[in-house]
């Protein structure tokens, strides 16, 4: 055998016969760079890798903490199962889901919501006690306009010194009628 017969068998040679085969790498099978989730596992990423779409491998933080709760399987189980249309949402959700599991192993995602329901509770309680005050306020101003406008007449009475507390029933330029205390009352200009 002579030497040039060896080298051609190798991956490395320059012949025409081994520049045909391509690497396996580089073959239509395989993806550029492995996904994230790929990358955490530790395996190829082919083309048809399931979890390729929603765990690229700038964000591989992604898979660790899906994998971490659920694992590698039971994700893959749960995008099989689901329309193609609704796998970004689901794997959006389980990333989620984890996260929340691993700031609070007690509660989770529940911890959350349960979070968030009592700040929005005490946020329209607020809003209710900031509107009664509103109604309140306009109340008050109302009848301080009442009180300013009752001021230029004059109630005929005989007992001068009692303060009488008004309720205007109808109002013209020269007149206005009122209710004081119990009785209907005409006031007149001075």
């Amino acid at each position: 055998m002579d030497y040039n017969d060896k080298t051609s068998n190798t991956p490395f040679s320059s012949s025409s016969s081994s520049s045909s085969r391509v690497s396996p790498l580089l073959s239509g099978s395989a993806v550029q760079g492995p996904c994230g989730a790929c990358k955490v596992l530790r395996r190829r990423c082919t083309k048809s890798c399931l979890l390729a779409p929603y765990f690229p491998p700038t964000e591989p933080m992604k898979f660790i903490y899906a994998h971490k709760i659920y694992g590698a399987s039971n994700i893959v189980k749960c995008l099989q199962e689901l329309p193609e249309s609704k796998r970004a949402d689901a794997v959006s959700s389980m990333v989620y889901e984890a996260n929340a599991r691993i700031r609070d192993p007690v509660y989770g995602c529940a911890g959350a919501i349960s979070h968030l329901q009592k700040r929005l509770n005490d946020v329209q309680a607020e809003l209710a006690m900031t509107q009664a005050e509103i109604l309140i306020m306009r109340s008050q101003q109302q009848q301080q306009q009442n009180d300013n406008a009752i001021q230029g007449f004059h109630i005929k009475s005989d007992f001068p010194d009692i303060a009488i507390p008004l309720l205007v029933i109808e109002e013209t330029a020269s007149k206005k009628v009122a209710i004081a205390g119990l009785c209907v009352i005409e006031l007149t200009n001075l």
